[in-house]
């Protein structure tokens, strides 16, 4: 296994009022010896908003804004814009987030030219009942996952959704942009439940209703991965965004381990073709690095280590994730060793 060192706790949450219960899953844009951080800041009632601090090299923070950059604007966004990711294709970043309601998730982004102001292009996840989800999949589900079979029982077949109040849509969350188009397209990790699929599209005008039965109709055929080992009994899901090396995407992704009746993430990797992500050229069966740390395995949620961020210091995999749902911590790793075992 490569060696991981991990290099502790760099942000905490504040007495401001806007991140006063945590912060933490922050999304990493490295420029030179800066690396700028969108974070994922909670306050009181679990309201999300994403703040900005600056980092010099890799570790000392030297810039942090007392207000949050963004906020919720949209009733889809009520709860809270969560648990960012950023990349830059040409001169645009794109920084996408999870819109969360109160009940429902859904996928977004917005997009900037100087890393201070974002427009909001909306959301591009499906939108489906799980009524109407468990109906597109009811054909191919049982060579997906028994996941989506429980949900084809509990919201097809014995109508629980009317049980509850309002609508609950399957949640499609950890959106996450590669940093370059491939084959002249937007491409996208995201995760229904419990693997992770790619999305790709020229404009998000194309993703309408028709083009998701569709898609989900013929999910099998866009997953990249799915929950194969021990440490990933529960499901996985996105971390950071793709690396470009010469041997293919480095991706770090978090999986979750159903042990004892409680749940344990871990972070996680996999090499994929450059042309063709959805062919695995090697993955590590067992976690990168687990929760170890006090400051990992106690917080608003327990034993968590959630990768969203990373930046390239020389050989050095800087890997930047939310621990416990409740702090900013960084661990680092030589890319070339861990590239090699994954080869």
């Amino acid at each position: 296994m490569a060696l991981v060192t991990k290099h502790g706790i760099i942000l905490e949450k504040t007495n401001n009022s806007f991140e006063n219960l945590g912060v933490f899953n922050p999304a990493i844009m490295q420029e030179d010896d800066t690396v700028h951080v969108f974070y994922r800041a909670v306050r009181n009632g679990n309201f999300s908003t994403i703040g900005y601090c600056k980092l010099e090299s890799t570790l000392k923070v030297v810039e942090r804004c007392k207000e949050p950059l963004l906020f919720p604007e949209t009733p889809e966004e009520f709860q809270g814009i969560e648990d960012p990711r950023i990349v830059k294709i040409d001169q645009t970043y794109y920084l996408s987030y999870s819109a969360y309601d109160g009940i429902n998730v859904f996928g977004a982004y917005a997009t900037s030219k100087d890393l201070k102001t974002f427009e909001r292009q909306g959301i591009i996840t499906p939108k489906f009942t799980f009524k109407e989800y468990s109906e597109l999949i009811k054909n191919n589900f049982e060579k997906i996952s028994i996941v989506h079979s429980l949900f084809y029982d509990l919201f097809g077949r014995y109508k629980l959704e009317r049980l509850m109040k309002g609508k609950i849509y399957v949640w499609d969350k950890n959106i996450i942009f590669f940093p370059k188009k491939i084959n002249g397209k937007f491409a996208v990790f995201h995760r229904l439940f419990p693997s992770i699929q790619i999305l790709y599209f020229n404009d998000p005008s194309e993703l309408t209703t028709e083009f998701w039965k569709t898609y989900i109709s013929n999910l099998r055929k866009h997953i990249v991965l799915q929950p194969e080992y021990k440490h990933e009994s529960n499901h996985i899901g996105g971390g950071c965004p793709p690396v470009e090396t010469d041997s293919g995407w480095l991706f770090i992704y978090h999986s979750v381990e159903s042990k004892s009746n409680k749940l344990i993430y871990h972070t996680s990797a996999v090499l994929l073709d450059l042309q063709n992500p959805k062919k695995v050229i090697g993955r590590l069966k067992k976690p990168l690095f687990s929760p170890t740390e006090s400051y990992e395995k106690k917080g608003e949620v327990e034993n968590v280590v959630f990768p969203t961020g990373t930046a390239l210091f020389n050989d050095k995999l800087y890997i930047y994730y939310g621990a416990a749902d409740s702090r900013v911590a960084v661990a680092s790793v030589n890319i070339n060793s861990l590239l090699n075992e994954l080869k």
